[in-house]
């Protein structure tokens, strides 16, 4: 039927134009049954292509159907080379205004119709992005005229859709084209005040315009930081269909955020009662704790942490495993980037934890992380580690001593638990830094020390293939940035405060 229909259609025989539609329709369902029965290169490349181009009114029909059938095929069979050549079409269908700009008369649903079918090859997993950026500029200038053209909601949803993969594919090439996005969402979020499901969408769309704007996202603040209080507010309403994408939102802000803003800082007020809920948002919550540590330690610890660990005692109440590795993976990270601030605000929790590595944990991944967090305490705050000892030995009536020589018993019996090893390392560290001292117990302990030493140095040395050599695999000894493929995301601003 399809070779049937090969070459002009009769733009004035209905039924022709009705059979062609159905054909089309046919075979787009079907794309994937008849990947081997249909060469589609060859037919966008002699037919569909030909198609499209037809102005007459009456095939208005066969072009929409088209379009809609190319976004089936894109995926199933399309050689990456005719892509180019899709782009151009797209670009000039966008600018018929038979196929996009609506009349009052008109079906919505054409819109979106158009929309999601004619840009489907950028939501596609063979997307390339050079070969999309000749087109960037004029394609996402006609997306943006049509978000402000449109006046349905549902429409204005699927615009925004589209203009949310543009800008996640195209990452940060995007930055020179968006300054009239940048002025027309906070309007758009305003008009939106009755419709959440529509602020839904915009959230998505800013969460990947932070992503593609970086460090330079700060400029967005005075409309971002109060979007992001809204949604994240569990006393607002509208909180119920906003707070999944504001806490997303809010947490790439953080990424990008080149350095705290007391707005920035004041947010986290609605942080207490979001780890009250105890929701599926927990995960995210805690990395935006942490990506709050990376930003500014000092301010937001000297800020937050007695709240924050009030919060963490209340859930560790009543949590599961996995999530008291998440809790404690948040204390960790405090005491690593800030030794004295981090072990003091968090205080008690740590009782807790120095019970558990006594007790023995059972459960593995939970006792590797008390062990990582004993182990920064012993090896970067080595006085506040005394004096946990000593509350300790209090409370369980030992001898210093004898608590001690618990600890590094169990500690070396239980080092095959932790299997990171940047962990294991700590731990090799943390216990060497006790051998200077005289103390018996400590010397009893040497042969034990020494061998979790040497599996843990065993773990980290690596030969150089250059020098024959061998070093330590996690040793930086210079910042160089790394050279990015095009398929890499370059580094936020977080992934660069790691590294140092």
């Amino acid at each position: 039927m399809v070779q049937n229909l090969q070459g002009p259609t009769n733009v004035e025989d209905p039924v022709q134009l009705l059979m062609k539609d159905a054909v089309y329709n046919a075979v787009g369902l079907a794309a994937y049954e008849l990947f081997d029965n249909v060469d589609f290169d060859q037919w966008f490349k002699n037919q569909l292509l030909g198609e499209l181009q037809v102005s007459h009114h009456r095939y208005k029909l066969i072009r929409r159907r088209v379009i809609w059938l190319i976004g089936q095929w894109i995926s199933v069979k399309f050689k990456s080379d005719l892509r180019p050549v899709l782009y151009e079409i797209i670009l000039s269908l966008m600018q018929d205004p038979d196929l996009v700009l609506m009349q009052k008369d008109d079906d919505p649903f054409i819109k979106m119709y158009f929309l999601l079918n004619s840009l489907s090859p950028v939501d596609d997993f063979e997307f390339r992005t050079e070969q999309f950026l000749p087109y960037l500029e004029s394609i996402f200038g006609l997306l943006f005229q049509l978000l402000q053209q449109v006046t349905e909601c549902d429409t204005k949803m699927q615009v925004l859709h589209v203009i949310s993969c543009v800008i996640e594919r195209v990452s940060i090439q995007i930055r020179p084209y968006v300054g009239c996005l940048v002025q027309y969402l906070p309007l758009l979020w305003k008009q939106s005040e009755e419709h959440n499901m529509l602020r839904c969408a915009i959230l998505t769309t800013l969460i990947h315009l932070v992503q593609g704007l970086g460090a330079e996202s700060k400029n967005l603040y005075p409309f971002l930081l109060p979007v992001i209080q809204l949604s994240t507010d569990v006393s607002q309403p509208p909180h119920v269909y906003l707070l999944e994408d504001g806490l997303e939102l809010w947490l790439v802000t953080l990424e990008n955020s080149p350095a705290i803003t007391p707005e920035l800082l004041r947010i986290f007020q609605n942080m207490s009662a979001l780890l009250e809920l105890s929701s599926e948002n927990l995960r995210t919550c805690f990395q935006i704790v942490n990506a709050y540590l990376y930003l500014s330690a000092t301010d937001f610890l000297q800020n937050y942490a007695e709240s924050l660990c009030r919060s963490f005692c209340d859930l560790l109440k009543d949590i599961t495993n996995e999530g008291q590795v998440q809790v404690l993976k948040v204390v960790e990270i405090a005491l690593k980037v800030s030794p004295v601030l981090g072990a003091h605000m968090f205080q008690p929790l740590l009782p807790a934890v120095f019970r558990g590595i006594v007790d023995g944990e059972r459960y593995p991944v939970v006792m590797s992380t008390y062990l990582g967090i004993m182990g920064r305490v012993l090896l970067q705050n080595s006085t506040f580690f005394s004096s946990l000892l000593t509350q300790m030995a209090s409370e369980c009536n030992q001898e210093m001593d004898q608590l001690l020589g618990s600890v590094i018993e169990m500690w070396v019996d239980r080092m095959d638990n932790i299997t990171q090893p940047e962990r294991r390392k700590l731990s090799a560290l943390a216990l060497l830094s006790l051998l200077p001292s005289d103390n018996s117990v400590i010397q009893d302990k040497f042969c034990g020390i020494i061998n979790i030493c040497v599996e843990a140095l065993h773990d980290v040395m690596t030969e150089d293939p250059d020098t024959g050599t061998y070093k330590d695999c996690m040793l930086m000894s210079h910042f160089e940035e790394p050279k990015l493929s095009d398929d890499e995301e370059p580094p936020t601003e977080q992934d660069k405060r790691k590294k140092l």
